[in-house]
């Protein structure tokens, strides 16, 4: 079990078995000694002396356990007990000492500083006890190694393990700043760097390091429903995010992060995101992205609240394979969990449950939230009045910033940060790294509800479309998009931003060139702009019918195509729509999509389209889905599967198909039913 499957100072140690031989006990605590005596003292940046002293005893301990196994000494059966505890003592210890040792958890390690040193000194006092009864008088070894024995038993009663001095400084200063930001007072610099130098924080990487560990222990303490250290954990949050954005000045190490995600890939992880579905990461039950993947006995994965209330229910079968639970035991699903959650981080989806949708809504603690002012104030200041490197530096801490909260983003807005990243923007046409974190910084702040209005009154409509048209790659270009999807999401920006002749044609552009990400923000803010019935004309006007038939014949996305699909639906409504989308020939397309898709919403927008076109274009088309034998099999799966809204379209068109096998008229104009809409953007 590595450090991050457990929290942190938890302590999960396993009795071995009651049937374990002798020589498999003593052999795996000859190991587990070996593994504690291989930790250095230099790599705990606190409990450096406690580790020390504990090391030294576990050390000839190590020698007694390897005279019993080297003179193949018999181990009494009275004894076997006696070795499982202390081999239960001593996991304790790897755990705590892997803790000390877990570079991101410094910062908490030393705040407990109090508690730390009181985990040594009772674990290895518990060695001490199992020791003491230990009945070494029945092992035939030499008196030496029996001496040493005792006098580890000694030793561990009478040390003190008590916090080393200079911890108990350091300790004492970060509770001093925490009570200065809590109160509203800005800390004295020195004094918080005095606190990152003493815990060998040295780069910005490493302390973004200890600012993702400290979320990741924030999320799963909230997860559990125990939110009694939140506070706690925001405010060394917030202490580190200040330090972080005020004294890691250097992009030296920030420039290898840039366009990553918060966490790494490995290759494993990258290998698997390529080749699965994302719709497997939806729970069966709920069709959400599950947020805790647990495996049932037929091998099945669900997220464990809904599993769990379908057990409650009085269940016994597997909801997807109908198969009996031979036991209720639910496994996590450990990997499955890390792909959902680097898929989520690579496509900016949020998989907060409710507390964390709070704690994100508004800080953590007091000291958090003034930490995160202050910090605000400090990046804006540097935006309008810093040095170009200052400025790169300061549109990258604020688009790491915002990417954390709702409260974050709420700062940023605040403090006036939206104009001047604007203006850094307009001004990076030849800075593809500058141009590239302001842009993003951009989008975290345009998901904030005052964000499109602040970018719109600072003038940024045209900067946008400028990164839109011209930016100087296509991940910024998609980056723009998004931005232009959240600007329309405002329904009196609609009208602004379609009466601009160039924002529709670049975001049509972006569909036909761009990565599957770039073409998928394109079609989502064109969907958003067709929200206001006038801009409909514009958008067919803009050749956009073509570039999305184009991704219904090419793209193996689903995803990307049930968007397009969705587009068309809207534009389908209306007659001009229509007539541009059966220019395409595409009535052997849309039957196709209706028979082929595999989600739902891209079965009932193909179902959509077709009733449109048989309202606005007549006979011509109703003639042809007449004689289509997989026409009606598919409507009819809609009518019992489909949404509400989908099952009444699926029926509406079945009765237009069916009026015409009788009747042979075509007089089909003016009954649209209502149409549903329902797009995301990533």
């Amino acid at each position: 079990m590595t450090p991050r499957d457990r929290r942190v100072l938890s302590f999960p140690a396993v009795h071995p078995c009651g049937d374990i031989s002798p020589p498999t006990l003593l052999a795996s605590l000859i190991t587990l000694s070996q593994s504690l005596c291989n930790f250095q003292p230099q790599s705990f940046p606190t409990q450096r002396r406690n580790a020390r002293e504990t090391i030294r005893q576990i050390g000839i301990l190590l020698l007694l356990l390897q005279e019993i196994r080297d003179r193949a000494l018999s181990i009494p059966h009275s004894t076997v007990l006696c070795l499982v505890e202390l081999h239960f003592a001593l996991q304790k210890i790897n755990f705590l000492m892997q803790d000390c040792t877990l570079q991101g958890a410094r910062l908490l390690m030393l705040y407990k500083s109090q508690h730390v040193a009181s985990q040594f000194r009772d674990l290895i006092r518990a060695v001490a006890t199992f020791l003491d009864v230990l009945p070494l008088q029945e092992f035939d070894m030499c008196a030496e190694v029996r001496e040493l024995a005792e006098l580890v038993t000694r030793q561990a009663r009478k040390a003190k393990f008590e916090v080393d001095p200079s911890d108990a400084r350091a300790c004492k200063t970060l509770h001093n700043v925490l009570r200065l930001f809590a109160r509203g007072t800005e800390p004295d610099l020195s004094s918080m760097q005095g606190i990152t130098d003493f815990l060998q924080i040295r780069t910005w990487t490493d302390c973004n390091k200890a600012i993702t560990f400290l979320e990741e222990e924030i999320s799963l303490e909230c997860r559990n429903r125990d939110e009694r250290e939140v506070p706690l954990l925001s405010s060394l949050v917030g202490f580190l995010s200040y330090c972080r954005g005020v004294i890691f000045e250097t992009t030296e190490d920030i420039n290898q992060s840039q366009g990553r995600c918060s966490t790494e890939m490995t290759p494993l992880t990258l290998t698997l995101l390529t080749s699965v579905n994302p719709e497997d990461f939806r729970c069966p039950i709920s069709l959400e992205l599950m947020t805790d993947p647990v495996t049932v006995s037929t091998g099945q994965t669900y997220d464990r609240p809904s599993i769990q209330k379908w057990l409650k229910a009085g269940n016994t079968k597997c909801p997807k394979t109908g198969e009996k639970l031979t036991n209720k035991e639910l496994v996590p699903n450990t990997t499955l969990k890390r792909l959902i959650q680097q898929f989520c981080a690579d496509n900016g989806i949020s998989l907060n449950n409710p507390s964390n949708r709070n704690r994100n809504i508004v800080a953590g603690s007091p000291a958090a939230a003034h930490a995160v002012q202050f910090l605000a104030w400090f990046l804006t200041r540097r935006l309008a009045f810093g040095t170009h490197e200052q400025q790169q530096k300061a549109a990258y801490e604020i688009r790491v910033l915002a990417r954390t909260s709702i409260f974050n983003r709420s700062c940023l807005i605040e403090v006036g940060t939206v104009a001047p990243l604007l203006e850094l923007l307009a001004s990076s046409s030849n800075d593809k790294s500058t141009q590239e974190n302001a842009i993003s910084a951009l989008l975290k702040l345009s998901k904030h509800p005052n964000g499109p209005k602040n970018i719109i009154t600072s003038g940024g409509l045209n900067v946008i479309l400028s990164v839109l048209k011209n930016g100087l790659s296509l991940e910024i270009r998609q980056v723009a998009a998004a931005i232009m999807f959240y600007l329309s999401s405002v329904k009196e920006y609609r009208k602004i931003i379609g009466e601009n002749p160039e924002v529709i044609p670049a975001l049509v552009e972006l569909v036909k060139v761009g990565t599957t990400c770039g073409r998928k923000n394109a079609v989502v803010a064109i969907f958003g702009l067709l929200l206001l019935p006038r801009n409909h004309q514009r958008v067919v006007a803009a050749g956009a019918v073509p570039a999305l038939l184009d991704i219904l014949a090419s793209s193996d996305k689903e995803e990307l195509v049930t968007e397009s699909l969705a587009v068309l639906a809207a534009l389908a409504e209306n007659v001009d729509g229509a007539r541009a989308i059966l220019e395409g020939s595409t009535l052997a397309l849309m039957t196709g999509m209706l028979r082929s898709m595999t989600s739902r919403a891209g079965k009932e927008h193909s179902a959509s389209i077709l009733l449109s076109l048989c309202v606005n274009i007549g006979a011509e088309v109703v003639a042809v889905l007449a004689k289509d034998p997989s026409v009606m099999p598919s409507l009819y799966s809609l009518v019992t599967g489909g949404s509400s809204q989908g099952a009444k379209k699926a029926r509406f068109l079945i009765k237009v198909i069916q009026d015409f096998h009788e009747t042979r008229t075509s007089g089909l104009k003016g009954s649209s039913p209502p149409q549903e809409r329902s797009l995301h953007v990533w």
